[in-house]
């Protein structure tokens, strides 16, 4: 039904009122009610919209640094997916998660208190196999984590926490730490069960495995940060941080940044014998000829051509072209 009315409603209305068929203070009364809203006391709503989508902003963010984090460390390609920002009770959150899975227990220091990176188990035994040197396939049944497996989840764990100081660092400067990695959900108790958490769900994917990455933060742990938590902060500090000033600092630190050079005489293969037999004197032949141009590698890539030379008793060699992409 259309929220505008006619001409001809109106004087039907109208009509209705001057001759008493509908009630002035019963319209009213029905307006107040149509107001009223149902508030659960024992599950408040402690963050507000605004500062929800604030959130959403963050980890979307963040998914996006961190799927391309797992798809190098991992050399296969993953796709990670901002799925909900929702806020739970602490006790509906461990209800809802798998026993035994991957339970990282993190700080984020300044702010006080932990929080809890969970990894599905079917997701994180893929991470553990393709680590390990295997295709990354996830076992049938979900197990308990050997002390090898917890040490290669811990170290990776603390890197995908790492990650989480650019998206946040427009709202506060934060340090994840990792405290310790647990399996059981229920020897887990952060906070009272019926206390308000952030629940961020990720959604992974790597190959044919896919699972989910859940953050749950504490109410108690964000609260100072509240009122930081909006649109307008977010962008706004984002924009500051973007003054010439900055830009002057990150350029000036580029600038004396140092980076390996090397120049290559040549290549070539020998056996093992050969290598062996060497001594003092001998002569190896390359795959270069004196008079070619030699590779200048920067880094790890050859982005220079030159010639071998001295210069100030010292020897040096002279820029002659560069490498272009397509031939590199």
């Amino acid at each position: 039904m259309s929220e505008v009315l006619s001409q001809s409603e109106i004087d039907a209305l109208l009509s209705a009122l001057s001759d008493g068929s509908v009630d002035a203070d019963l319209l009213k009364e029905e307006e107040l009610k149509s107001k009223v809203k149902v508030y659960d006391f024992r599950r408040p709503n402690k963050f507000s919209k605004d500062q929800i989508h604030t959130l959403q902003v963050i980890y979307e963010n963040y998914a996006r640094t961190l799927g391309t984090y797992l798809s190098g460390q991992l050399r296969v390609p993953l796709q990670v997916e901002l799925l909900s920002v929702e806020q739970l009770t602490y006790e509906e959150f461990i209800r809802s998660i798998p026993n035994p899975t991957i339970l990282n227990i993190f700080s984020l220091y300044p702010l006080h208190g932990s929080a809890i990176m969970e990894i599905n188990p079917n997701l994180g035994f893929a991470f553990l196999d393709r680590l390990l040197g295997g295709p990354g396939y996830a076992p049938s049944k979900a197990r308990a984590l050997t002390e090898i497996e917890q040490t290669v989840i811990e170290r990776l764990s603390q890197r995908m926490l790492d990650y989480l100081e650019e998206p946040w660092g427009s709202i506060i400067q934060i340090e994840p730490s990792l405290e310790r990695v647990e399996t059981n959900p229920q020897f887990t108790q952060l906070v009272q069960p019926t206390e308000i958490m952030i629940i961020v769900s990720l959604e992974t994917r790597m190959g044919d495995v896919m699972g989910m990455i859940n953050i749950c933060i504490p109410f108690l742990v964000l609260e100072p940060i509240l009122d930081k938590l909006n649109v307008h902060y977010y962008y706004s500090t984002a924009a500051q941080e973007r003054s010439p000033a900055n830009i002057a600092a990150i350029r000036t630190k580029l600038e004396n940044t140092t980076i390996p050079i090397k120049v290559v005489m040549g290549k070539t293969v020998i056996t093992v014998r050969d290598l062996l037999a060497l001594s003092v004197g001998d002569v190896i032949p390359l795959n270069r000829n004196i008079s070619q141009e030699l590779d200048i590698v920067i880094g790890n890539r050859a982005k220079f051509l030159g010639k071998p030379g001295v210069f100030a008793n010292r020897m040096a060699i002279q820029v002659t072209g560069i490498v272009e992409e397509e031939s590199e």
